[in-house]
């Protein structure tokens, strides 16, 4: 019995070219993942400002990629699971090795856990993000809010004892402990896997009065991380910090107002 012959047929309208503005996103996401990666490579090293940078490095790619989706209109499935892969790695890896090498190495066994449970958070937390991206039942005040503080943020602020230690370097004897760093850790994992609703500025807009204002300040902003990089990073972490309850509170008013305006849409539990 002869064997069946089978021919493959390709279909005349496949893409075999795909646009450059198409790899913008991804090229960005790329260099947010080798900044992650690099940020792991100085910690082991044991230079501690270049490890900080290439975090904060990757969290300025990270903001890019997605406004540079929408911006050229190439976002993709393949460059949103590309990007989660890129947070966990700078976000939630580099954090955990940096301030492991930095204060937890010597602390037997317990000092490792502290961090896999700051890693095994922010991946529990960019895996709901991703699922949270199809879910069309979220309740529309929810648009100006995170779920939970984002993972850029959180990287932030598990860097900002280092930040502060490097501006005085009296605060490292009170900082630079097996007890803070593990209840630092722990409170972050807390705030990065909670529901807790934290300020989006994704869909706020400003007002024409306030443009000038504005960039006077983010001038200001700019001088001084020339000038005193460390200590404008550890305030601005610390400012982002103090937001939160901030946050909470806006969040309950526009849920109550939405609430009050369509009477007969049930509370979300």
């Amino acid at each position: 019995m002869k064997p069946i012959k089978r021919k493959l047929k390709f279909s005349k309208n496949r893409i075999t070219d795909v646009p450059f503005r198409k790899l913008v996103p991804n090229i960005v996401t790329m260099l947010a993942l080798c900044s992650g990666i690099t940020s792991i490579r100085y910690s082991i090293l044991e230079d501690w400002r270049k490890a900080v940078i290439f975090i904060f490095l990757a969290a300025l790619f990270d903001g890019l990629d997605g406004r540079l989706a929408r911006m050229l209109k190439a976002s993709s499935k393949f460059g949103a699971e590309l990007d989660s892969l890129s947070d966990f790695v700078s976000f939630g890896v580099a954090p955990t090795i940096l301030i492991y090498q930095w204060c937890l190495f010597d602390l037997p066994k317990i000092g490792w856990f502290f961090c896999l449970l700051y890693a095994i958070g922010m991946a529990m937390r960019l895996a709901r993000f991703n699922t949270m991206l199809e879910d069309k039942t979220i309740p529309p005040y929810w648009s100006h809010y995170f779920t939970g503080v984002p993972a850029p943020a959180a990287a932030a602020m598990i860097t900002m004892p280092i930040l502060i230690c490097f501006g005085f370097e009296s605060a490292e004897l009170h900082l630079r402990t097996h007890l803070f760093c593990g209840l630092w850790m722990c409170f972050v994992s807390y705030l990065e896997t909670s529901r807790i609703p934290t300020i989006s500025l994704k869909k706020t807009h400003i007002r024409a009065s306030m443009t000038i204002p504005l960039l006077i300040i983010i001038a200001l902003i700019a001088n001084f991380l020339f000038t005193q990089p460390w200590l404008t990073l550890g305030v601005l972490t610390a400012l982002y910090a103090l937001s939160i309850p901030v946050g909470i509170l806006m969040f309950l008013k526009d849920k109550k107002n939405y609430l009050l305006s369509t009477p007969e849409t049930k509370p979300d539990n």
